[in-house]
């Protein structure tokens, strides 16, 4: 009777670790037929009047996604849109920018993209006069963090593969702290708003200074 064969030894990483078994990504989800579904709809012939908070805008993306904020939660601010023109801004930036980064790296949800004047005010201390003029304040910009991807890393991929941006603004990145530190503003002028600059920027600390300035291109230094 012949030996029975040995079984082949378990794959295994360095130091011993065992290999991990990459999984499928995609995962279908069953659409709940009560919520409508506007994600291939054109910009021009959503209603925008009483959408639904939960109405899918983009294939992966609902429209409470475009102006949730802790806090304004917190603060029992109303950071519903302004106009029609900047819930349509955010829907666009949500197609052009969000949709196609989410298709890269899989399930995100942007920490930031509409933010009312009030929100504004808020969130940067200014008096009741002040009136912003951030882009997020007419729906034109998100800001990204994605757990697995470095911060510089995620702003370059944006750089290199959305088809068309405004601003891409490394904020905050500190390699001392981790290279996922900071996040990425990226923001998007809708059809009939002008050029888009393509501009790419980092805001981060100067090193003499030890104040966070603006600076040309996406680095970790100023």
């Amino acid at each position: 009777m012949s030996p029975r064969p040995k079984k082949a030894p378990a794959a295994v990483a360095p130091k011993g670790r065992p290999i991990r078994r990459s999984q499928p990504r995609t995962v279908t989800v069953p659409r709940d037929a009560s919520v409508p579904d506007y994600s291939r709809t054109p910009l021009d012939a959503i209603p925008l009047a009483g959408l639904p908070p939960r109405a899918l805008i983009a294939p992966n993306f609902r429209l409470y996604e475009l102006s949730k904020s802790d806090l304004a939660a917190r603060l029992g601010i109303d950071n519903g849109f302004a106009s029609e023109a900047h819930l349509r801004a955010a829907i666009h930036l949500a197609r052009q920018v969000l949709q196609p980064i989410r298709d890269a790296f899989g399930s995100f949800s942007p920490n930031s993209v509409y933010r009312s004047q009030r929100l504004e005010r808020a969130l940067k201390n200014k008096p009741a006069s002040w009136l912003s003029t951030s882009q997020h304040a007419k729906g034109e910009a998100c800001d990204i963090e994605i757990v697995a991807i470095p911060t510089l890393e995620l702003a370059a991929w944006a750089r290199d593969h959305l088809a068309e941006f405004d601003q891409i603004i490394c904020e905050c990145y500190d390699p001392a702290k981790g290279p996922n530190s900071g996040w990425v503003h990226i923001s998007l002028k809708p059809p009939g708003a002008g050029t888009n600059r393509k501009q790419c920027l980092s805001y981060v600390r100067d090193k003499t200074s030890g104040r966070l300035v603006y600076v040309t291109g996406l680095t970790a230094m100023a």
